[in-house]
């Protein structure tokens, strides 16, 4: 059956910087518009004051996700150690936030580039840095979706299945995908297959719009990922993640080149009401 909670990323409400009044903000209005979830995006710099967003999670009775994108400083094939590293003091974070769940750009730096695709080194690699983060996570009691994004900022895991194989390829029971609607939108034949193809190990969805707009008034085939999600039974989290121009710090990191057509909070409850609405179809 498919139950999911609803989420919204700290992207929805704030730019990609971390900090505590911020964070506050977005506690406060993921509360306010009817999510269940905050995600939110570890700063690389880790600093971050997990017990007191975890109370002021608890104030506002608002469940967390952690998500953390690597810089390009920790390229996985280029620096496996300072990759795993920091891996390892987001899991640490995560887990002092009492939160069971890490996702996120976990195989490269977004933006690093060779010219040419993945090779077999550089899987051999990966797959070492993700067993030794998956066995370190397993003890914490955290699962990792890994998330591929598009050909544009990636050349390491762009697509569903090829993530999926690297995956399987350590045998760590708690690894598995993140997938994100508006990379599938560039790099999938449909919305329907990877879904499906992951089946169980499909631990985290983001929910994003071909134009990082409204969900629904887009390009994204929805009815096609809703049909996968039912039949795959997902119980994990849905999490928006689109993005206003009215946050005006958001526009050089998410390329918001146009003026936004909604604000920050009617963009956050419309998309809420669709992804309930397609639930509602789909259960």
């Amino acid at each position: 059956m498919l139950n999911p909670k609803f989420g919204a990323s700290i992207l929805s409400w704030i730019p990609p910087v971390w900090t505590p009044e911020a964070g506050l903000h977005a506690i406060k209005k993921t509360a306010e518009a009817g999510f269940d979830i905050l995600e939110i995006l570890l700063p690389v710099s880790m600093d971050f004051d997990a017990a007191i967003v975890k109370k002021q999670l608890r104030d506002h009775h608002i469940e967390a996700v952690c998500s953390l994108n690597l810089p390009k400083s920790c390229h996985i094939p280029f620096h496996p150690l300072e990759a795993t590293t920091l891996i390892k003091a987001a899991l640490d974070k995560t887990a002092e936030l009492g939160v069971n769940f890490l996702g996120g750009v976990l195989h490269s730096g977004i933006g690093v580039f060779t010219g040419l695709p993945r090779t077999k080194e550089e899987e051999v690699i990966i797959c070492q840095v993700w067993t030794e983060v998956a066995a370190y996570a397993q003890k914490l009691g955290i699962k990792i979706g890994v998330e591929p994004v598009n050909r544009y900022e990636s050349y390491i895991c762009t697509a569903a299945g090829e993530t999926l194989h690297l995956v399987k390829k350590t045998n760590a029971a708690n690894l598995g995908l993140h997938l994100d609607t508006f990379h599938m939108n560039i790099e999938e034949a449909n919305f329907y297959d990877p879904i499906v193809q992951a089946g169980d190990k499909l631990f985290h969805v983001h929910m994003t719009e071909s134009d990082r707009g409204m969900l629904g008034e887009g390009n994204v085939h929805w009815d096609e990922l809703f049909k996968g999600l039912s039949e795959i039974d997902y119980t994990g989290a849905l999490v928006l993640e689109n993005f206003s121009s009215e946050i005006k710090e958001l526009i050089g990191p998410t390329s918001l080149w146009r003026p936004s057509k909604y604000n920050a909070e009617d963009l956050a409850k419309g998309s809420l009401a669709f992804m309930k609405k397609m639930v509602e179809k789909y259960s």
